[in-house]
């Protein structure tokens, strides 16, 4: 009979799963896009949101965020993103009961996001949850953004952790693709606007931090 495997850290993407902010960080893209002369699609940018914007450009358009022209549209959707939509957002309901339930469990958080590390902060303390995260990586910490799992490995590094002893906690099919590729099993929410059939791979789902709360005793992170 196999022993259970000891959960030690739970890791969590931000976007779209602690924090109301996948239809923002969208906008603002076509926005940037628009203001440089480049039309985009909003559905198809909505989609590709929870990857990094090294691999959403070049997606949705024919610019590489190499390029002078990728590295001004960059630079504009942050300044969009930190003007306009940060100071609306708000974190899902039970974002910082569920962080604090689990961190007096004795478990290690750390933020695993594909956003730059100037934006992650902010977006920890509108979730509310800072004091409870160990640590936090970001796409500036990794050589290759979601869905590779370049993000996921430097949150293991961060908690300490090997990939057996932690769970990932995401809302995007490329937050389950970067956990399975660095070997971390994911439970996924829905509320960042993916549906289950998207999300397959998922240990578990979930509609939100706080349908997590209430099912905590039942669920993987039991």
């Amino acid at each position: 009979m196999n022993t259970p495997t000891k959960l030690s850290a739970v890791l969590f993407d931000v976007d779209g799963t602690l924090v109301d902010s996948n239809d923002a960080h969208a906008r603002a893209w076509v926005e940037a896009f628009a203001e440089l002369g480049v039309d985009v699609d909003y559905g198809h940018v909505r989609r590709c949101i929870g990857m990094g914007g090294d691999k959403l450009m070049p997606e949705v358009s024919r610019v590489r965020e190499d390029t002078p022209k990728g590295k001004a549209i960059a630079e504009r959707r942050r300044e969009i993103f930190k003007d306009k939509y940060l100071p609306r957002l708000k974190p899902f309901p039970g974002a910082r009961e569920v962080a604090a339930a689990l961190a007096g469990r004795g478990l290690t958080l750390v933020a695993a996001s594909s956003a730059k590390k100037a934006e992650l902060k902010p977006l920890l303390e509108v979730a509310g949850v800072t004091e409870f995260f160990a640590g936090a990586t970001s796409s500036d910490d990794a050589e290759e953004s979601k869905p590779d799992p370049d993000i996921v490995e430097a949150a293991l590094k961060r908690a300490g952790v090997q990939p057996e002893h932690a769970i990932l906690i995401g809302d995007t099919p490329y937050d389950i693709e970067a956990a399975a590729r660095a070997g971390v099993r994911a439970i996924a929410f829905r509320c960042g606007g993916w549906s289950d059939p998207d999300l397959k791979g998922a240990t578990a789902i979930y509609e939100g931090p706080a349908d997590l709360l209430a099912h905590l005793a039942e669920s993987p992170l039991a």
